[in-house]
């Protein structure tokens, strides 16, 4: 077990959460490297024996380290700016392993990613792939290109996340691709080589995800017929974690297995795109009750995390499960844990029941590895939370935590 209690205190690997609390400060975010290589080989190892490539969403977390993690395992990358792709680079990652997704890419963002050498884009519009065919002619070079098909299926998950209905801004809509891929095979600087699909996040059940897969092998099969050059199919992401013990979600095997059955017999190469279900569990949130509270009876502990630093529950309404980080025999509570930001909807868990809690008191909210750190801001002038990577019996800081200099940098009165 990667997370677990041992002598009543909650460690990670082999390093206790209260020591890394005593060291680092608080808020900080703790990952293990140990179980992102878990989550990756998951992917990895369902797909062996067929044509695949595992790129990695590095919107889900893109710290240095954690895709540096990634890229010593062999793993592809899939990202949505230019400067995750300057991150992958800096990390070890390979240009060449890299998909460039995205709805809204600049110009200048294509033709960096373009001088470095990426595998594929994934293009979103009629106007997109006209700027990409301007910009490959530009720097000579021809850019490789699948068109991201928006296949109206519900992913059932929440409205925020969800990408592959026609009411989303995503993709290019099924009643109109194949003329799309016709308009993108006519352009001088490009070449069409896959088709690609993504529906949405955090999805429990892995029966949309096929449904969507079926809809877009069928596709690929249409236009490798009509004398395309397909060679791949993008899968997309968007496997689910359970961020509540009552939720269900399928395995990554079985989640693969699913998917796997419709496009092997095609020999088509499939990448898929993960990003949450790799690293999502790998973290936690580390935090400290600064006071306790009771207003006309409800409880209250105020946090020293709060919405700047996990903005999932304000924004979501999004459930993580919360744990002390040293077991004690008191009295259970029910309170809400809420932060210091000065928003009525700063808050990281509602009418939860844990242990009484007194000032000081350390704890440990789950799940936090993934749209964690990534979404943080600093609003209230907060500094932005410290990161910790823990492999083994050891752990580092992987991000120094924001000082009030670091707020004001590159600022002017």
């Amino acid at each position: 077990m990667n997370y677990e209690y041992r002598n009543r205190r909650l460690c990670v690997e082999g390093v206790e959460l209260s020591e890394i609390a005593s060291q680092c400060g608080t808020p900080t975010y703790v990952y293990s490297a140990g179980m992102i290589r878990e989550r990756y080989h998951a992917y990895a190892n369902a797909f062996s024996g067929m044509p695949s490539r595992v790129c990695y969403a590095v919107k889900a977390n893109s710290n240095l380290a954690v895709l540096a993690v990634l890229a010593k395992e062999g793993a592809g990358f899939d990202i949505v700016s230019g400067g995750e792709l300057f991150r992958v680079l800096r990390a070890g990652g390979k240009a060449s392993n890299t998909v460039f997704s995205g709805v809204g890419k600049t110009a200048d963002e294509i033709r960096y990613a373009i001088e470095q050498g990426v595998h594929s884009f994934n293009c979103e519009s009629y106007a997109e792939i006209e700027v990409l065919n301007r910009v490959a002619g530009e720097t000579g070079k021809t850019a490789s290109v699948a068109l991201r098909v928006n296949p109206d299926v519900n992913p059932v998950t929440h409205e925020y996340i969800s990408t592959g209905l026609k009411e989303n801004k995503f993709g290019i809509d099924m009643s109109v691709i194949e003329q799309a891929y016709a308009h993108a095979a006519s352009q001088q600087h490009l070449k069409v080589t896959g088709v690609s699909c993504h529906i949405g996040s955090q999805m429990l059940d892995s029966a949309p995800m096929v449904e969507a897969v079926e809809r877009l092998l069928a596709l690929a099969l249409r236009l490798k017929a009509s004398g395309l050059p397909i060679d791949h199919i993008d899968l997309g992401g968007g496997l689910g974690v359970k961020y509540q013990a009552t939720e269900d979600t399928p395995s990554i095997h079985d989640a693969v297995a699913s998917m796997r059955k419709v496009v092997e017999a095609s020999g088509l190469i499939a990448m898929v795109e993960p990003g949450r279900s790799i690293v999502a569990e790998s973290g936690v949130l580390l935090t400290k009750v600064l006071y306790r509270k009771n207003n006309g009876g409800k409880e209250f502990a105020i946090i020293d995390a709060a919405m700047n630093d996990l903005i999932r529950p304000s924004l979501y309404k999004a459930f993580h499960d919360v744990v002390p980080v040293i077991e004690n025999d008191q009295p259970t509570m029910e309170v809400d844990l809420v932060g210091p930001v000065c928003e009525s909807g700063d808050w990281i868990a509602k009418k939860r029941t844990l242990p009484t809690l007194e000032s000081g008191d350390l704890l440990a909210v789950k799940t936090a590895g993934a749209y964690g750190f990534g979404m943080a801001s600093n609003y209230n002038s907060r500094g932005r939370a410290a990161e910790v990577l823990v492999d083994g019996s050891t752990f580092k800081v992987v991000r120094e935590r924001e000082s009030w200099e670091d707020l004001i940098r590159g600022e002017s009165a």
